[in-house]
């Protein structure tokens, strides 16, 4: 399967090198060419036991990549993952990054004739996916529910083991708004 990732901090780029671990073509994509530019090398921006040798492994297997372009990220995928920082506030979840996540991804889904699922896994409270989320990307894509899906994935990665953790994953938690994208992120 074809993934884009919107995000390359910690949630982003581990998911990603793992889903490209597991076989899949993965695209990572963020906003800081120079950041972009040391994935690609192998190098990851932080460090995690594990992760710079499996990054350069799926890289020199052509399953990995980072991109600053989101147009062409996500129209050349199947499924996008929202994986972006939602710092806290004053007591509340500041959710700019994924909103503006959101609008890049519809506005390229608006380009792409195939079905598209959409995941987030950057953490948000409980409704956020079908309140928040889910009327940005319908009003950026301009597409229905038949033509794009929408799942929520949590992820349970801890800090230091997160390359164990998203290789053997203990529990694997997937919220949809319909059957069909909850088959199709399944899949992953």
């Amino acid at each position: 399967m074809n993934i884009s990732i919107i995000g390359t901090g910690y949630v982003g780029l581990v998911t990603g090198i793992a889903l490209a671990h597991a076989g899949h073509h993965v695209i990572c994509v963020g906003r800081n060419r120079d950041k972009v530019g040391s994935i690609n090398a192998g190098k990851t921006p932080f460090f995690e036991p594990g992760l710079d040798t499996l990054l350069r492994r799926v890289i020199a297997q052509k399953r990995f990549t980072a991109s600053v372009d989101f147009l062409r990220s996500v129209t050349a995928s199947d499924t996008t993952i929202i994986a972006v920082g939602t710092p806290t506030v004053d007591g509340s979840i500041d959710l700019t990054q994924v909103k503006d996540a959101v609008i890049l991804v519809g506005e390229a889904l608006f380009k792409k004739r195939s079905y598209h699922v959409v995941a987030i896994k950057s953490t948000v409270v409980p409704g956020t996916t079908e309140s928040v989320v889910w009327p940005i990307l319908v009003d950026a894509s301009g597409k229905s529910a038949k033509e794009m899906g929408l799942c929520m994935n949590p992820e349970f990665l801890r800090e230091g083991n997160a390359v164990e953790d998203a290789l053997h994953p203990d529990r694997i938690v997937i919220g949809r708004r319909d059957s069909k994208s909850a088959r199709v992120y399944a899949k992953l």
